[in-house]
């Protein structure tokens, strides 16, 4: 192992960047809470102030991803679709098979200059979360209880008041609900088996009422809808905690604008939000037809390990390395001082002090990269088969 990749693999290093990420992200939070003022005098300023400052944010977990880990991300498009990127709002839809599925979304935002202003369909758990839950907070983020029945006007709500959002966003949405796993995918097969669905090898059955209501909320706002499908090369299994490591991975993002099952593989086509169904019932129609295309998708690569489309790598920005920089050298130094302050003091009760902080931090961290993983993540949808799919 060269020197570079044994200090990525130091407890010490992975604590100083969970300690810029931490303090930078309440002191974030703080001046979000003072943006408020502005809501009632001018909007648009507050939307566009906290896109800058949750930019801020999300920008350092991409740093790992893009700088610390080294991971490569090849994007898989078509030369017209990827013209567009970044210079419309769109509904992106993926797949949620990997831990760091959300990090790989977020770079993909970030090649195309919307991370700050990219909206998701999150669990109300998460708006609870310091830092990137509060974060979503005054993003105007879509936060669920996952019963539809109480959900339904809240959503409703909060998608309409996106339709004079400042900024160009991307409406990220896993439709699945949940993760993927073994245990999931059986229970969602018997609701399929049930219903007369047609069987999905490699993803749930889509939960299609928050999808419908997303289009219909949307529709004249959003100009396309991004089929993406996510995979890694060589059976890699990437997790954060890799990533905080400095493991590089290799991702494929296929990204597509289609509207007709490709099988075989055929011409692609955009999807104008206008070819999405408004009924609910024909939408759910039309997201089912689409699971069942990122299947084929799915079986193709890993058939062959590529997908139908021109790889291209998108030019990596500077704007996360900076970013992180200024908060490093904005922090670092007043704790390196008070690290030498107490150690020249020479109190015991001091230096306990701070090794309790130290250990308490390292149980925090640990705790927010748990959220992230797989066997520790979610209940939802291993629910008995018999429960209605919503």
């Amino acid at each position: 192992m060269d020197i570079v990749g044994f200090l990525k693999s130091q407890f010490i290093c992975h604590l100083l960047i969970c300690y810029i990420f931490i303090v930078s992200g309440l002191i974030i939070n703080f001046i979000q809470l003072f943006t408020l003022i502005l809501w009632p005098i001018n909007k648009q300023l507050f939307r566009r102030i906290n896109c800058r400052l949750a930019y801020c944010i999300s920008s350092q977990m991409v740093m790992l991803l893009e700088w610390w880990s080294g991971t490569d991300c090849t994007l898989y498009t078509d030369p017209e679709s990827y013209n567009k990127y970044g210079k419309e709002n769109a509904i992106v839809i993926l797949n949620h098979n990997f831990e760091i599925d959300f990090l790989c979304g977020w770079n993909f935002c970030e090649r195309f200059g919307v991370l700050g202003s990219s909206k998701v369909l999150a669990k109300k758990e998460l708006s609870y979360m310091p830092i990137i839950g509060w974060m979503w907070y005054f993003l105007e983020i879509v936060f669920c209880k996952r019963k539809w029945e109480e959900d339904r006007k809240t959503v409703m709500q909060k998608l309409l008041n996106l339709r004079d959002y400042p900024e160009n966003f991307w409406f990220l949405i896993h439709c699945e609900g949940t993760r993927f796993t073994e245990q999931k995918h059986q229970i969602s097969m018997q609701v399929a088996e049930a219903k007369g669905l047609p069987k999905l090898k490699y993803h749930l059955l889509p939960r299609t009422k928050g999808f419908a209501v997303t289009v219909q909320c949307l529709r004249n706002v959003v100009s396309a809808v991004y089929d993406s499908t996510l995979n890694f090369r060589n059976n890699e299994n990437p997790t954060l905690l890799g990533v905080l490591n400095g493991k590089k991975y290799h991702a494929d993002l296929y990204v597509r604008q289609v509207i007709y099952i490709l099988i075989p593989f055929g011409i692609q086509k955009r999807i104008p939000l206008e070819e999405v169904p408004e009924d609910e019932q024909e939408c759910s129609n039309w997201l089912h037809k689409l699971y069942q295309e990122k299947d084929a998708f799915q079986e193709e690569y890993y058939r062959t390990g590529t997908y139908p489309a021109v790889p291209v790598v998108p030019p990596r920005r500077p704007w996360t390395l900076l970013n992180w920089l200024f908060w490093a050298l904005l922090l670092l130094y007043p704790l390196f001082k008070l690290l030498i302050n107490m150690i020249n003091s020479g109190s015991s009760l001091t230096l306990a002090s701070f090794a309790f902080v130290i250990v308490m931090a390292s149980v925090g961290v640990r705790w927010m990269i748990g959220v992230t993983e797989i066997n520790k993540g979610s209940t939802y949808g291993n629910n008995d088969s018999k429960q209605k799919q919503k």
